[in-house]
Protein backbone atom coordinates (compact mmCIF):
# COMPACT_ATOMS: atom_id res chain seq x y z
CA UNK A 1 0.00 0.00 0.00
CA UNK A 2 2.80 2.39 0.93
CA UNK A 3 4.60 1.65 -2.32
CA UNK A 4 1.59 2.92 -4.29
CA UNK A 5 0.87 6.05 -2.19
CA UNK A 6 4.40 7.32 -1.59
CA UNK A 7 5.09 8.26 -5.24
CA UNK A 8 1.76 10.07 -5.36
CA UNK A 9 2.48 11.99 -2.16
CA UNK A 10 5.95 12.84 -3.40
CA UNK A 11 4.54 14.14 -6.67
CA UNK A 12 2.05 16.30 -4.77
CA UNK A 13 4.81 17.67 -2.54
CA UNK A 14 7.00 18.46 -5.57
CA UNK A 15 4.08 20.15 -7.30
CA UNK A 16 3.40 22.27 -4.21
CA UNK A 17 7.06 23.30 -4.09
CA UNK A 18 7.01 24.23 -7.77
CA UNK A 19 3.78 26.21 -7.34
CA UNK A 20 5.28 28.00 -4.30
CA UNK A 21 8.46 28.85 -6.18
CA UNK A 22 6.46 30.14 -9.15
CA UNK A 23 4.31 32.25 -6.80
CA UNK A 24 7.40 33.66 -5.05
CA UNK A 25 9.07 34.49 -8.35
CA UNK A 26 5.88 36.13 -9.60
CA UNK A 27 5.70 38.28 -6.46
CA UNK A 28 9.34 39.31 -6.79
CA UNK A 29 8.81 40.13 -10.45
CA UNK A 30 5.86 42.37 -9.59
CA UNK A 31 7.83 44.14 -6.84
CA UNK A 32 10.84 44.87 -9.03
CA UNK A 33 8.61 45.85 -11.94
CA UNK A 34 6.88 48.34 -9.66
CA UNK A 35 10.21 49.71 -8.40
CA UNK A 36 11.55 50.17 -11.92
CA UNK A 37 8.31 51.83 -13.01
CA UNK A 38 8.50 54.14 -9.98
CA UNK A 39 12.08 55.11 -10.88
CA UNK A 40 10.96 55.90 -14.42
CA UNK A 41 8.03 57.99 -13.20
CA UNK A 42 10.24 59.96 -10.78
CA UNK A 43 12.74 60.74 -13.53
CA UNK A 44 9.99 61.81 -15.92
CA UNK A 45 8.28 63.97 -13.30
CA UNK A 46 11.51 65.79 -12.49
CA UNK A 47 12.28 66.25 -16.19
CA UNK A 48 8.80 67.55 -16.99
CA UNK A 49 8.92 69.90 -13.98
CA UNK A 50 12.27 71.34 -15.09
CA UNK A 51 11.13 71.72 -18.69
CA UNK A 52 7.84 73.31 -17.66
CA UNK A 53 9.57 75.78 -15.35
CA UNK A 54 12.11 76.68 -18.03
CA UNK A 55 9.47 77.13 -20.74
CA UNK A 56 7.19 79.20 -18.51
CA UNK A 57 10.02 81.52 -17.49
CA UNK A 58 11.70 81.84 -20.88
CA UNK A 59 8.95 81.62 -23.50
CA UNK A 60 8.14 85.33 -23.19
CA UNK A 61 11.66 86.30 -24.29
CA UNK A 62 11.68 84.18 -27.47
CA UNK A 63 11.05 87.13 -29.77
CA UNK A 64 12.72 87.92 -33.13
CA UNK A 65 14.82 90.55 -31.34
CA UNK A 66 16.16 87.88 -28.99
CA UNK A 67 17.84 86.21 -31.97
CA UNK A 68 19.09 89.41 -33.60
CA UNK A 69 20.39 91.34 -30.56
CA UNK A 70 23.70 90.92 -28.79
CA UNK A 71 23.87 90.54 -25.03
CA UNK A 72 23.00 93.63 -23.04
CA UNK A 73 22.99 94.87 -19.47
CA UNK A 74 19.25 95.41 -19.87
CA UNK A 75 17.24 92.15 -19.76
CA UNK A 76 14.65 93.38 -22.25
CA UNK A 77 17.36 94.11 -24.85
CA UNK A 78 19.51 91.02 -24.27
CA UNK A 79 19.86 88.58 -27.16
CA UNK A 80 21.86 85.54 -28.24
CA UNK A 81 23.08 86.56 -31.69
CA UNK A 82 26.77 86.53 -30.76
CA UNK A 83 26.53 83.33 -28.71
CA UNK A 84 24.48 81.50 -31.35
CA UNK A 85 26.82 82.41 -34.20
CA UNK A 86 29.83 81.54 -32.03
CA UNK A 87 28.40 78.11 -31.20
CA UNK A 88 27.83 77.44 -34.91
CA UNK A 89 31.46 78.36 -35.62
CA UNK A 90 32.57 76.06 -32.81
CA UNK A 91 30.58 73.04 -34.03
CA UNK A 92 31.56 73.54 -37.68
CA UNK A 93 35.23 73.61 -36.63
CA UNK A 94 34.93 70.55 -34.38
CA UNK A 95 33.31 68.35 -37.05
CA UNK A 96 36.28 67.89 -39.44
CA UNK A 97 38.78 67.53 -36.58
CA UNK A 98 36.84 64.78 -34.84
CA UNK A 99 35.87 62.97 -38.06
CA UNK A 100 39.47 62.68 -39.22
CA UNK A 101 41.05 61.87 -35.84
CA UNK A 102 38.23 59.88 -34.24
CA UNK A 103 37.13 57.62 -37.07
CA UNK A 104 40.70 57.31 -38.37
CA UNK A 105 41.91 56.13 -34.96
CA UNK A 106 39.06 53.63 -34.68
CA UNK A 107 39.82 52.20 -38.13
CA UNK A 108 43.50 51.79 -37.30
CA UNK A 109 42.89 50.14 -33.91
CA UNK A 110 40.29 47.71 -35.27
CA UNK A 111 41.60 46.93 -38.74
CA UNK A 112 45.36 47.53 -38.83
CA UNK A 113 46.84 47.50 -35.30
CA UNK A 114 48.30 44.22 -34.09
CA UNK A 115 46.75 42.62 -31.03
CA UNK A 116 49.54 43.16 -28.49
CA UNK A 117 50.11 44.73 -25.08
CA UNK A 118 50.71 48.22 -26.49
CA UNK A 119 47.45 48.19 -28.45
CA UNK A 120 45.56 46.91 -25.39
CA UNK A 121 47.00 49.74 -23.27
CA UNK A 122 45.99 52.31 -25.90
CA UNK A 123 42.42 50.97 -26.06
CA UNK A 124 42.08 50.92 -22.26
CA UNK A 125 43.47 54.46 -22.02
CA UNK A 126 41.01 55.75 -24.60
CA UNK A 127 38.11 54.11 -22.76
CA UNK A 128 39.25 55.64 -19.47
CA UNK A 129 39.59 59.10 -21.04
CA UNK A 130 35.88 58.97 -21.90
CA UNK A 131 35.12 59.29 -18.17
CA UNK A 132 37.51 62.16 -17.36
CA UNK A 133 35.72 65.35 -16.15
CA UNK A 134 35.36 68.02 -18.80
CA UNK A 135 37.20 70.64 -16.78
CA UNK A 136 40.38 68.55 -17.04
CA UNK A 137 40.20 68.82 -20.83
CA UNK A 138 39.65 72.55 -20.38
CA UNK A 139 42.88 72.82 -18.38
CA UNK A 140 44.69 70.71 -20.99
CA UNK A 141 43.35 72.89 -23.79
CA UNK A 142 44.37 76.05 -21.96
CA UNK A 143 47.90 74.70 -21.46
CA UNK A 144 48.40 73.37 -24.99
CA UNK A 145 46.45 75.66 -27.28
CA UNK A 146 46.00 78.94 -25.42
CA UNK A 147 49.41 79.02 -23.73
CA UNK A 148 51.90 76.87 -25.65
CA UNK A 149 50.46 77.35 -29.16
CA UNK A 150 49.53 81.00 -28.59
CA UNK A 151 46.06 80.71 -30.11
CA UNK A 152 44.41 82.72 -27.33
CA UNK A 153 40.74 82.28 -26.54
CA UNK A 154 39.87 81.77 -30.19
CA UNK A 155 37.45 79.51 -32.05
CA UNK A 156 40.27 77.15 -33.03
CA UNK A 157 41.63 76.80 -29.48
CA UNK A 158 38.17 76.04 -28.11
CA UNK A 159 37.41 73.61 -30.95
CA UNK A 160 40.64 71.68 -30.35
CA UNK A 161 39.94 71.50 -26.60
CA UNK A 162 36.37 70.32 -27.21
CA UNK A 163 37.66 67.79 -29.74
CA UNK A 164 39.91 66.32 -27.06
CA UNK A 165 36.86 66.06 -24.82
CA UNK A 166 34.65 64.11 -27.24
CA UNK A 167 37.29 62.15 -29.19
CA UNK A 168 37.39 59.22 -26.69
CA UNK A 169 33.62 58.76 -27.01
CA UNK A 170 33.74 58.94 -30.81
CA UNK A 171 36.65 56.51 -30.99
CA UNK A 172 35.01 53.97 -28.66
CA UNK A 173 31.61 54.14 -30.40
CA UNK A 174 33.26 53.86 -33.82
CA UNK A 175 35.30 50.87 -32.66
CA UNK A 176 32.16 49.12 -31.45
CA UNK A 177 30.38 49.83 -34.73
CA UNK A 178 33.30 48.53 -36.81
CA UNK A 179 33.72 45.49 -34.56
CA UNK A 180 30.03 44.63 -35.01
CA UNK A 181 30.51 44.10 -38.77
CA UNK A 182 30.70 40.30 -39.28
CA UNK A 183 34.07 38.86 -40.25
CA UNK A 184 32.40 36.86 -43.02
CA UNK A 185 31.65 40.13 -44.82
CA UNK A 186 35.34 41.00 -44.87
CA UNK A 187 36.27 37.50 -46.03
CA UNK A 188 33.76 37.69 -48.86
CA UNK A 189 35.27 40.99 -49.97
CA UNK A 190 38.78 39.54 -49.90
CA UNK A 191 37.53 36.52 -51.82
CA UNK A 192 36.33 38.81 -54.61
CA UNK A 193 39.81 40.29 -54.96
CA UNK A 194 39.47 43.48 -52.91
CA UNK A 195 42.46 44.67 -50.89
CA UNK A 196 42.40 45.81 -47.25
CA UNK A 197 41.58 49.47 -47.85
CA UNK A 198 38.94 48.70 -50.49
CA UNK A 199 37.25 46.32 -48.06
CA UNK A 200 37.27 48.93 -45.29
CA UNK A 201 36.05 51.76 -47.53
CA UNK A 202 33.40 49.93 -49.51
CA UNK A 203 32.21 47.23 -47.12
CA UNK A 204 33.11 47.81 -43.47
CA UNK A 205 32.52 51.57 -43.17
CA UNK A 206 29.12 51.56 -44.94
CA UNK A 207 27.94 48.71 -42.69
CA UNK A 208 29.26 50.44 -39.55
CA UNK A 209 28.01 53.90 -40.55
CA UNK A 210 24.77 53.91 -38.47
CA UNK A 211 26.66 53.30 -35.22
CA UNK A 212 29.45 55.71 -36.13
CA UNK A 213 27.04 58.53 -37.00
CA UNK A 214 24.98 58.01 -33.86
CA UNK A 215 28.01 58.21 -31.57
CA UNK A 216 29.43 61.14 -33.53
CA UNK A 217 26.31 63.32 -33.40
CA UNK A 218 25.62 62.55 -29.73
CA UNK A 219 29.22 63.52 -28.94
CA UNK A 220 28.75 66.79 -30.81
CA UNK A 221 25.66 67.41 -28.69
CA UNK A 222 27.79 67.04 -25.58
CA UNK A 223 30.39 69.46 -26.95
CA UNK A 224 27.71 72.03 -27.73
CA UNK A 225 26.37 71.94 -24.16
CA UNK A 226 29.66 71.94 -22.23
CA UNK A 227 30.55 75.06 -20.25
CA UNK A 228 33.54 74.20 -18.01
CA UNK A 229 36.21 73.88 -20.77
CA UNK A 230 35.11 77.19 -22.32
CA UNK A 231 35.27 78.96 -18.97
CA UNK A 232 38.76 77.59 -18.28
CA UNK A 233 40.02 78.59 -21.73
CA UNK A 234 38.73 82.11 -21.10
CA UNK A 235 36.02 82.40 -23.73
CA UNK A 236 34.32 85.81 -23.28
CA UNK A 237 30.94 85.59 -21.62
CA UNK A 238 29.76 88.80 -23.29
CA UNK A 239 31.09 89.72 -26.73
CA UNK A 240 29.35 92.28 -28.92
CA UNK A 241 30.72 90.83 -32.15
CA UNK A 242 30.68 87.66 -34.19
CA UNK A 243 33.83 85.80 -35.31
CA UNK A 244 35.00 86.10 -38.91
CA UNK A 245 37.85 83.57 -38.70
CA UNK A 246 39.17 80.63 -36.72
CA UNK A 247 41.56 82.80 -34.68
CA UNK A 248 38.91 85.33 -33.63
CA UNK A 249 37.35 85.54 -30.20
CA UNK A 250 33.81 84.26 -29.84
CA UNK A 251 31.07 83.66 -27.35
CA UNK A 252 29.01 80.47 -26.98
CA UNK A 253 25.53 79.58 -25.80
CA UNK A 254 26.60 77.70 -22.62
CA UNK A 255 28.82 80.55 -21.39
CA UNK A 256 26.17 83.14 -22.27
CA UNK A 257 23.50 81.22 -20.34
CA UNK A 258 25.91 80.81 -17.41
CA UNK A 259 26.51 84.57 -17.35
CA UNK A 260 22.81 85.42 -17.40
CA UNK A 261 22.01 82.85 -14.70
CA UNK A 262 24.41 84.45 -12.21
CA UNK A 263 23.28 88.05 -12.84
CA UNK A 264 21.69 89.72 -9.78
CA UNK A 265 18.61 90.97 -11.66
CA UNK A 266 15.76 88.50 -11.40
CA UNK A 267 14.66 89.19 -14.99
CA UNK A 268 17.95 87.78 -16.28
CA UNK A 269 16.87 84.38 -14.95
CA UNK A 270 14.05 84.46 -17.48
CA UNK A 271 16.49 85.48 -20.23
CA UNK A 272 18.71 82.54 -19.23
CA UNK A 273 15.68 80.24 -19.48
CA UNK A 274 15.06 81.50 -23.01
CA UNK A 275 18.67 80.68 -23.89
CA UNK A 276 18.24 77.21 -22.38
CA UNK A 277 15.17 76.62 -24.55
CA UNK A 278 17.15 77.51 -27.69
CA UNK A 279 20.02 75.25 -26.64
CA UNK A 280 17.62 72.37 -25.90
CA UNK A 281 15.96 72.76 -29.30
CA UNK A 282 19.35 72.56 -31.02
CA UNK A 283 20.35 69.51 -28.98
CA UNK A 284 17.03 67.76 -29.64
CA UNK A 285 17.37 68.52 -33.36
CA UNK A 286 20.87 67.00 -33.41
CA UNK A 287 19.64 63.89 -31.59
CA UNK A 288 16.73 63.61 -34.03
CA UNK A 289 19.18 63.78 -36.93
CA UNK A 290 21.21 60.99 -35.30
CA UNK A 291 18.12 58.78 -35.04
CA UNK A 292 17.03 59.47 -38.63
CA UNK A 293 20.49 58.75 -40.03
CA UNK A 294 20.79 55.56 -38.00
CA UNK A 295 17.42 54.31 -39.20
CA UNK A 296 18.15 55.25 -42.81
CA UNK A 297 21.50 53.52 -43.01
CA UNK A 298 20.33 50.54 -40.93
CA UNK A 299 17.66 49.81 -43.53
CA UNK A 300 20.10 50.33 -46.40
CA UNK A 301 22.80 48.02 -45.08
Amino acid sequence: MSSTTNPTNKALIDKNKVDKNISTRGTKNKIFKGLFFLCTVIGLVVLVALLAQTIIKGAGHLTPEFFTNFSSSTPADAGIKGALVGSIWLIVTIIPITIILGIGTAIYLEEYAKDNIFTSIVKISISNLAGVPSIVFGLLGYTLFVGAAGMGNSVLAAALAMSLLILPVIIVSSQEAIRAVPGSVREASFGLGANKWQTIRRVVLPAALPGILTGFILSLSRALGETAPLVVIGIPTILLATPSGLLDQFSALPTQIYTWAKMPQAEFQNVASAGIIVLLIILLAMNAVAILLRNKFSKKY
